[in-house]
């Protein structure tokens, strides 16, 4: 844990994070005071330790109006946003806005954008790019959006009472749409609050979500842009739900899933997860399998460790650490539902 300073973002819910040359920004979000517009970063590579926090204030150009449940592409040093679920007066209500509820009297509207809006952080400037052509995705909050090369995906969601699962992409360079890409083959069911994680050139790893049937999903797909084909993984195992939770890609192209909820959200809230899902997407290197044998043998192995180069030594006791960790935890779980069960014989009985 690190402690953060300075002008720290206020408690939300829908923020949007993204990460550029080390700096993470946030952007709009929720909370009891309504929908947030407002731009924070920080800088992650201190050298000192200290996290200090900064809201963008001294900007050029127009944000975009305030919204929540929308997702980011990294560009060129360009964040660029999409969609989302927000608020907007009467004078700002374009076609980029489906209605979802009015305020008549106090002229505010609610509903889901399709709109682009473009904050490049090197001259801390924020444009809304003219669209060149193609057609555009239809409006969506609790989508997912993913980079791979210079075309920003963009996967499901949802609109008023309907989860989708279209897949588009956008051209980064010239502005234009793909309109609905084609699948061969099966695909992934309707859902939002999932996550689309790139995982080489040509693929990307979908995983989790909320179905049209508000059911908590644990699949993962992994899709091929170039033949335009899914692929379910069968081996990812189905007792661990997530949704709105975060990815990111691992060294060895392992998915690393953290945090979201295993429950529906808009039913319960009772089923928040702070554990770490690691999927493997192909299989670990000679290095890596070496390293986890070594970690997880080191009494066997003790008098031969000492004997590895200084290099190669320090990758092996830190796999020593973590092997030492996990098993103790797993000891610890071993030992808990003992327990547990010790109790409940007795109470049973």
């Amino acid at each position: 844990m690190h402690l953060m300073e300075g002008d720290l973002p206020t408690s939300m819910s829908g923020s949007c994070g993204a990460c550029v040359h080390g700096k993470l920004y946030v952007f709009g979000g929720y909370d009891d005071k309504g929908y947030s517009n407002r731009l924070y970063f920080v800088n992650l590579r201190t050298k000192d330790g200290t996290y200090v926090w900064e809201k963008i204030t001294n900007f050029e150009g127009q944000p975009p109006t305030p919204r929540d449940k929308l997702s980011c592409w990294v560009y060129k040093d360009r964040l660029i946003y999409f969609g989302g679920y927000g608020c907007r007066r009467h004078s700002e209500l374009q076609d980029c806005f489906d209605v979802h509820d009015a305020s008549w009297e106090e002229q505010i509207f609610w509903g889901w954008h399709n709109d682009v809006h473009v904050f490049d952080t090197k001259t801390q400037t924020w444009f809304q790019p003219e669209i060149k052509g193609g057609t555009p995705p239809q409006p969506r909050a609790a989508h997912s959006c993913a980079v791979l090369g210079n075309k920003g995906y963009v996967f499901g969601g949802r609109v008023l009472q309907t989860r989708m699962s279209d897949l588009h992409y956008l051209n980064l360079d010239t502005w234009a749409w793909s309109g609905r890409i084609p699948v061969n083959g099966e695909s992934p069911k309707h859902r939002s609050w999932h996550t689309l994680t790139p995982i080489a050139d040509d693929k990307l790893f979908l995983f989790g979500g909320l179905s049209s049937d508000n059911i908590p999903l644990s699949d993962g797909w992994i899709h091929n842009v170039i033949t335009n084909c899914w692929k379910q993984l069968i081996h990812l195992p189905n007792t661990r739900p997530r949704l709105w939770h975060t990815a990111c890609l691992g060294k060895e192209n392992e998915i690393m899933v953290f945090g979201g909820s295993k429950d529906d959200l808009l039913s319960f809230d009772t089923g928040h997860c702070n554990d770490l899902l690691i999927f493997q997407t192909q299989p670990y290197s000679l290095l890596r399998s070496c390293l986890d044998c070594i970690g997880k043998n080191a009494i066997i192995l003790k008098n031969q460790i000492s004997l590895l180069p200084p290099k190669l030594l320090q990758q092996v006791l830190k796999k020593i650490t973590f092997w030492t960790a996990a098993n103790h935890r797993e000891e610890q779980r071993i030992q808990k539902e003992e327990t547990d069960n010790k109790y409940q014989w007795i109470s049973s009985n």
